[in-house]
Order: structure tokens, then sequence, then C-alpha cells
């Protein structure tokens, strides 16, 4: 009977378990799943929480289920470990008990002490360390403000009594009973305070953030010995052997593991990270210089760029304007439309991400007429995604990354064909949706088998074909839309100013 390998994906809208059955050839196959939402907190304008307790839970709850689905915890050889990155969680080191909601990626209440650190020209040294620019969507900002939160917190941080960290490492922290305080290396490149090359922690930049790092958890590689699950969470331990951001888990999972490669995963957000091989690139267009992966002594370097939203502009209109009652109907309404009327949509809720970077930029619709309805405005959202994609293309290419193969897709919005086929036409490029979609999950189950000795390559194995989208628009209109996006993002940033 094939091994399982447990996978854990802890995203911003819902927590995900799977059980993947590991076949002799190395191909990893789901066989039970079970998933639950996420509740969003907004207690400020800007402001995105989640209660650490729920996501403990959660994590608990829908892996215990898929272990009993899958036929209990002896079928199981090892459990990998994705997770939404940045968000920022502050727990008790003794009792494990958390000491405030976790502070979301999506959150911008650290924006002026971001501001403050690239006005005193900090940006650079930061930046040339970490890859990362100043932003509140990173964690550091967010560390601190916890700790201000919490009584004596920098104190008791200090005196190793407070325990700071990304999502994954509270994860691993309550799977293994609060006995392993570890974080993988790709989640540590999203705080601001490691060094990109040594992949470890800098005082230098903890002391700039004053986060103590007696806090921070140990830095590990993404494949390995990380942790083992305390016996009581599943009748027997464990072994915890694959982490890694969502962003990168996908990579893996997508198999993009050559320069050239790159995939963008269209979530809450849309995250585009491109392979750019052994050696890092800085980039001087605005994009982050990250890690892809660290697995033994290999390292693969990558150029990110982030959206902040992108299914969220698709749940905004559901939710909040009410023009669609499903997701799915916005495919219908948008091919309803000869074209966009002139309508477009900067979906700035939570400030604009990669190249811009503007945290206090908000959402604008531009070029409304008499005639526009709630098929201009779906149809505009929609838009919004491809349009964001070619900036980042864009950035890529200015920074001199390898030549684009194919952009590799997933995430919920690539069920929507109008809006894979807009964003080939408007990007240039073909765009593979691979059969299996949830490439976060498969990513963390292929590295925990690789961590586990069960496997010997991170190379995909799994053979179903792929959609694939071609370019088919006319250049000559391609341009003339992305005229149309520019001076609309040029009009929200006055907007906004």
């Amino acid at each position: 009977m094939d091994p399982l390998i447990l996978s854990l994906d802890q995203g911003t809208t819902s927590t995900r378990a799977v059980a993947f059955a590991l076949s002799p050839d190395g191909a990893l196959t789901p066989v039970a799943t079970r998933q639950l939402e996420l509740t969003q907190h907004y207690p400020e304008p800007g402001w995105v929480e989640h209660d650490s307790a729920e996501i403990r839970d959660a994590a608990l709850q829908t892996c215990r289920e898929v272990v009993d689905a899958a036929g209990g915890v002896t079928r199981f050889a090892a459990m990998g470990i994705t997770n939404q990155r940045e968000t920022a969680v502050i727990w008790d080191a003794a009792t494990g008990a958390p000491l405030h909601r976790a502070i979301v990626w999506q959150d911008r209440r650290t924006a002026e002490t971001t501001r403050s650190l690239a006005a005193d020209g900090h940006e650079p040294a930061v930046q040339g360390a970490t890859g990362l620019i100043l932003d509140p969507y990173f964690s550091a900002s967010k560390f601190a403000w916890l700790l201000d939160a919490v009584p004596d917190g920098r104190a008791r941080a200090a005196r190793g009594e407070v325990r700071l960290g990304t999502v994954d490492a509270w994860l691993i922290d309550r799977l293994s009973g609060g006995r392993s305080h570890v974080t993988d290396a790709t989640n540590a490149a999203r705080t601001s305070l490691m060094d990109l090359r040594t992949l470890a922690w800098r005082e230098d930049l903890a002391g700039l953030f004053d986060v103590p790092l007696a806090a921070l958890p140990e830095i590990r590689p993404c494949a390995g010995p990380l942790a083992e699950t305390a016996r009581e969470i599943f009748g027997r331990p464990l072994p915890i052997t694959g982490a890694a951001g969502d962003q990168q888990a996908a990579l893996v999972g997508h198999g993009a593991l050559a320069p050239g490669d790159a995939k963008i995963t269209y979530g809450t957000g849309a995250f585009l990270v491109a392979n750019v091989g052994t050696t890092p690139v800085a980039s001087g267009a605005r994009l982050l210089a990250t890690l892809g992966y660290v697995v033994d002594s290999a390292r693969a370097w990558a150029l990110e760029g982030s959206i902040f939203s992108a299914g969220s502009a698709i749940q905004w209109l559901r939710d909040g304007l009410g023009v669609i009652n499903e997701s799915r109907q916005s495919e219908a309404l948008a091919r309803g439309l000869q074209d966009n009327g002139g309508v477009y949509l900067v979906p700035g809720f939570t400030g604009l991400g990669a190249p811009w970077w503007a945290p206090d930029a908000r959402g604008a619709v531009i070029g409304l007429t008499r005639d526009s309805g709630p098929a201009h405005f779906v149809r505009a959202a929609l838009e919004s995604l491809a349009y964001q994609t070619r900036d980042l293309l864009d950035a890529l290419a200015r920074d001199g990354a390898p030549p684009l193969r194919v952009l590799k897709v997933d995430g919920g919005v690539t069920a929507n064909a109008w809006a894979m086929q807009f964003v080939a036409d408007i990007c240039g490029v073909t765009v593979e949706r691979p059969a299996y979609q949830e490439m976060t999950a498969l990513g963390a189950a292929r590295l925990a088998a690789f961590g586990a000795g069960l496997i010997d390559t991170l190379a995909a194995r799994e053979t179903a074909a792929p959609a694939c989208w071609r370019p088919q628009m006319d250049p000559a209109e391609r341009e003339r839309l992305l005229g149309g996006w520019r001076a609309a993002v040029r009009a929200a940033m006055i907007a906004t100013a």
C-alpha cells in the first residue's frame, strides 16, 4: 500500500488538509481533503486580523479528519506545512496561548512606521540584506506592533517568555506541543529580518525594528527534519519534514524548478514567483528578491511580484456590491459584453503592491458613463487581474530575468476560462493551468516526501494534461487596453495622494 503524506495548507481565507498517496514512481495523488473557512476581522480601516486560536483549532480539526478518512495515522509517513506568509503571530512561550490576534499580511497599520524608516534612508540597507523593500506587508513591523500591544511584551520577549513567528512557526509550535520553535527559510525571508544570503537572522535588522532575536524561531531548510507532532495530536508522533510559504510551495507544486519557470497564484491576492536560478537577482524594478526553496545544500532564487487584490475583487463584487451571487457568474457577465466600455477597476482595497508599493492607495473605478452597468464592473475586475500580471511581467523583463517560457497558473480564479484567456492576451504569453489545482498543498507534500527521504527529486511527476490558453489578441488592441489601464492607475494614485 502506498505511503501517505499529510499536507496542511493554512491560507488567508481557509485552512485545508489533504492526504496524498505517494506512488512508487514519485507521483502524488490526493485521496482525502477537509477544509474550513477562516473568519476575517477588520477592527479599523486598513487593519486585517485573524484569530490565532481559530487557525490552530482548524488545523487540528482538518488534519485529524483527513487522517481518519485516509485510514488512520499508521498509513502516514510524513507531514508538510504551507501557509499564508508575512502574517505575524505572538504567543506565550510557556502556555502556547495567543497574546493577540494575528496581524494578516494585507494589514496596513504599520505603514507610517515603514514610511518613516524609508524616509530616514534605511531602505537600501534593508533591501540589500533581505531583498525586500520597506513596506507594512512584511512581518517585522507587525512583530514590533504586537510587542507594543502586549503588556511588557518586549521585555518578556527578550527573556524568551514570548514567541513571535509567521503562521508556519505558530502551527509547528502547536503541533509539536510547544517543543519546536522553528520556521523555514522561505517564511523567514518574508520578515525583513533574515539575511537572504546567509539565511540567518540579522542583529542589526532586529535592532532597526526593535524585535528581540530571542523571540524568533530557528531557521531551517524547507525539507528535512523540522519537528515531530505531539503524540496526543494523532495518537502517535508524525514527522514534519517539509515547510514553505504558500507561494514557494506552489512553485514546487508546479515543478517550476528551472530558470525561466514562473507561476502566478490567483487567490485572495495574486503572487508571481519567477525562478531565476542559483544566483540571487537584485531588482531595480521594485520586485522582491526572495528564495524559491532551500533543500539540502541547494538553493533556488526567485523574483516575486505581489498583487494585493485579485480574488478579493471578485469577492467584493459578490459580498460588497451584490452584483453577482456566486463568483462563477462573473465569466458569463464578462463574456456578454463586446468590450470593457472604457471602464477600469484599480483594486487598491488594501493598497497597491508591486511594482507600485503604495500602501495608502485605495480602489478606484475609472471611465464610467451612463451606459455602464453591473457587467462592466465585473469585467473590469476580471481584466484588472491581467493588467496587474502584465505589470509584473514587464518588471521582470526590466530586471533581466530569464525569458518566460510559459506562465503556470493556479488558484480559484483560474476556473474562469474567459479571465485566463484575457491574461494570455494581455501578457502575450501561453497560460497553463494544471489538472489538479491545489498547488500549495501539493508543493508542501512534495517537500515533505523529499525531506523524509521518500523521493530523490522535487521534479513534478503528475502527468495529467494541463489546460492551455494562447495569445489571440491583436497587438494594437493590447496596447490600447494597456494604455487605458496605465491611465487608470495614474488617476487612482493622484486621487489617493
